[in-house]
């Protein structure tokens, strides 16, 4: 039988993840590892300096005490060792990723982990907002995982799938928009006099046509590929003279000559 595991970055008692479930279970054995509180933003962070703790809250449900990267490691690689998934699935996020904010996203990275550790992953978020609700990306999910377990799914598939609020209007294969934040460092002092800081910023979304935002905003689902080879290949030719700088280095290096002290 098709097994899917299901993680998240809102927490393992979000609605998200409790309706994502639901719904892929009508299509596969369905095993839930997540996190045990939120842990938005944590982006693609793995836990190396003590240990983890994983609890079964239910019947094939897994609380960990960790990040998403995390959950999808002990769940492929403990967990689900002896009949890895076939398919890792993560959200649904309470918010959109789009854009580079990819790269923050634990609800991303989480599929960036299943891919790494080749199985296809898809992850999904909901925008908030006037007619908000978590059962249209729901039932998109189970349509779209319907498709892709209809396939041969290839090892690096990696899918960032967001949901718009209110009437959907269809569905757009999309690019990575770009988003500017104007960031700013708030420092503000404690009732005891400590300093502390807020990293704060006013996000401004670059319109450009093709893009995930585009798409969402004009109320479409946006379903973006991705790929983690960041290697900037035209950088390879361009920065060619940079490359012949480096090469004509000599190792060991010659230690700077000395100087004469100041009179």
């Amino acid at each position: 039988m098709t097994r899917i595991l299901i993680t998240n970055d809102d927490g393992i008692f979000s609605e998200g993840i409790k309706l994502l479930a639901a719904s892929l279970s009508t299509l596969a054995e369905v095993v839930v590892v997540a996190p045990d509180r939120e842990q938005s933003a944590t982006g693609h962070a793995l836990t190396l300096s003590r240990p983890l703790r994983m609890q079964k809250v239910e019947e094939r449900w897994y609380a960990v005490d960790g990040t998403p990267t995390d959950c999808v490691n002990l769940g492929v690689l403990a967990l689900l060792k002896d009949k890895p998934p076939d398919l890792v699935c993560s959200g649904i996020n309470f918010g959109l990723n789009l854009g580079d904010d990819v790269t923050y996203s634990g609800t991303v990275s989480a599929t960036f982990e299943g891919t790494l550790l080749g199985i296809p992953s898809v992850a999904f978020s909901q925008e908030v907002g006037e007619g908000f609700s978590f059962h249209a990306a729901a039932d998109f999910a189970r349509r779209l995982v319907e498709v892709l377990l209809g396939e041969e799914l290839p090892r690096d598939l990696l899918l960032n799938v967001n949901v718009p609020a209110g009437p959907i209007q269809g569905v757009s294969f999309t690019k990575l928009g770009r988003r500017v934040y104007k960031q700013s460092v708030i420092e503000k002092l404690d009732p005891r006099g400590r300093k502390y800081y807020w990293i704060a910023g006013t996000p401004q979304w670059q319109r450009a046509a093709g893009t995930d935002f585009e798409a969402v905003s004009q109320g479409r689902v946006s379903v973006t590929p991705l790929h983690l080879d960041l290697t900037y290949y035209p950088g390879l030719e361009s920065l060619s003279p940079l490359r012949e700088k480096l090469s004509s280095l000599t190792f060991p290096a010659s230690p700077p000559a000395p100087t004469s002290p100041p009179a």
